[in-house]
C-alpha cells in the first residue's frame, strides 16, 4: 500500500474525522503521481488528456505505475508529476483529478473546488520571525493536538531524509515573555531550510488544528541552545537518506526538479 493508501483506508474506516480527510489531501500533494497524457510531451508542454462524466471533465492520475498500467489496455503517453504541481496547474481550469480509477480501493474524484482549495493552502507561506530564547520545557500540548500533529510531521518527515538528523518539538519561552513551541532541527544545511519550514508549515495546515503555530528553527548539533532543548524536548528521528543513485534518478522525473517546472496545457 502507498501512503495514500493508506491514508485513503484510514478515511474511509473513519468518515467523520476531518483530520483524517485532511491526511488524504496531503498525502496528494506530495505523491509522485502518473498522468494520462494526449500524446508524447514536447519539451516541458505536456497536455493531460480529458475524460468528460456526468460530473465534469476529469484528468486521470494514479500513484503507481502499475496502476496507470492495469487501466490502459496498451502503452499510454504519461508523465510522472508532484501531486502539488498537479492541483496548481488545474486550480481555476473547471477540471478535476481522478485518482486510481477503476484499479484500487482509494479510487477517488476531486472536484475543482477542491483542487482550488488544495493548490490556496498549499501556495501558504511560512512567515520569517525572530525571537530570542531564554528558557526551554517539556511540550505542554493536550494529548488529542500531539496525537494530530506528530502523524503529520512524520509524513513529512518521510520526504526530508537525509536533511537533518533529528528534530526537536519543545516548550520555549522568549526574552519578551511570549510562550510557545518550537521544533527544531539539527544539522540541516541552510539550502534546505526553506523547503523543510514550508513542509512544516503545511503539516500544520493539514493536521486539522483549527488555531496553532509552532516556530521552527535550525540549530547545529553543537549549539548551546540544541543541548538545552535536547534535555527537555520530544526527540523525533527523520528518515535515513536514499541512495545517492536514486535520489538522482528520482530528481529528473518530470515536474520533480523545482528549477524546471512542467507546463500543463
Amino acid at each position: 500500500m502507498t501512503p495514500y493508501d493508506r491514508a485513503h483506508a484510514a478515511m474511509e474506516a473513519a468518515p467523520e474525522d476531518e483530520r483524517l480527510r485532511l491526511a488524504v489531501y496531503d498525502r496528494l500533494a506530495d505523491a509522485e503521481l502518473f498522468v494520462l497524457l494526449e500524446a508524447e510531451p514536447e519539451g516541458a508542454d505536456i497536455t493531460p488528456q480529458l475524460f468528460s462524466t456526468d460530473e465534469g471533465d476529469f484528468v486521470l492520475a494514479f500513484d503507481l505505475e502499475e496502476r496507470l498500467a492495469a487501466f490502459c489496455d496498451g502503452p499510454v503517453p504519461y508523465a510522472a508529476l508532484p501531486g502539488r504541481v498537479i492541483a496548481q496547474n488545474l486550480a481555476g481550469e473547471g477540471i478535476g483529478l481522478g485518482i486510481n480509477l477503476g484499479v484500487a480501493p482509494s479510487a477517488m474524484l476531486l472536484p475543482p473546488e477542491a483542487l482550488e482549495w488544495l493548490a490556496d493552502t498549499l501556495s501558504h507561506a511560512p512567515q520569517a520571525a525572530a525571537g530570542r530564547p531564554v528558557a526551554f520545557h517539556e511540550p505542554a500540548l493536550p494529548p488529542a493536538i500531539l496525537g494530530a500533529l506528530l502523524p503529520a510531521f512524520e509524513a513529512k518527515f518521510a520526504q526530508l531524509a537525509g536533511l537533518a538528523s533529528h528534530a526537536l518539538l519543545g516548550g520555549v519561552t522568549y526574552e519578551d515573555k511570549r510562550r510557545g513551541h518550537v521544533l527544531a532541527f539539527l544539522g540541516a544545511p541552510e539550502a534546505a531550510q526553506p523547503g523543510i519550514a514550508k513542509a512544516m508549515s503545511e503539516a500544520l495546515a493539514f493536521s486539522g488544528l483549527e488555531a496553532g503555530e509552532i516556530d521552527v528553527t535550525f540549530l547545529s548539533t553543537e549549539d548551546p541552545a540544541a543541548r538545552a532543548l535536547l534535555e527537555k524536548a520530544l526527540v523525533l528521528a527523520l528518515p535515513e537518506p536514499e541512495q545517492q543513485e536514486v535520489q538522482e534518478l528520482r530528481a529528473t522525473a518530470p515536474g520533480m526538479d523545482p528549477a524546471r517546472p512542467p507546463i500543463l496545457r
